[in-house]
């Protein structure tokens, strides 16, 4: 087996995963915080439910909300990559593109990077022909 079709494969079993951990992420249910729903001061971002003894989602009671859970969690090969398959990379300077490889990284420039900065990290990836992914 060459180089080039262990390449294909692999990159054939990311497409795979990439398209299955899509569909565990719609499947995926809205997490949020025990009474948020009752009470408005109560933001519904999620809390662990762990120190009340008769919290419902924490023992999992039908009609409540859904406790988070290792078995949600997507395909641990693509797990932290951006939807495209490539590792995402976040660059303050044009000097940080020099060592990514075009094929597998994707830029995303700081947000605390100016206007002049930023116009030289797009022209130099546009050199080395690297995706950059908040590029206006």
């Amino acid at each position: 087996m060459s180089i080039n079709e262990r390449s294909s494969k692999s990159d054939i079993r990311k497409e795979r995963l990439l398209k299955l951990r899509e569909l565990i992420k719609r499947k995926r249910p809205r997490f949020i915080r025990m009474n948020s729903w009752y009470l408005k001061r109560l933001p519904d971002s999620w809390r662990n439910p762990s120190r009340s003894l008769d919290n419902k989602i924490r023992l999992q009671k039908k009609g409540y909300p859904a406790k988070v859970k290792i078995g949600y969690r997507g395909p641990k090969r693509v797990r932290g990559l951006h939807p495209s398959g490539m590792i995402e990379v976040i660059v303050s300077n044009p000097k940080e593109l020099e060592g990514l490889n075009p094929k597998m990284h994707a830029v995303r420039i700081s947000s605390s990077v100016g206007t002049r900065k930023k116009r030289e990290i797009v022209k130099k990836a546009s050199e080395l022909g690297i995706k950059i992914l908040n590029a206006k």
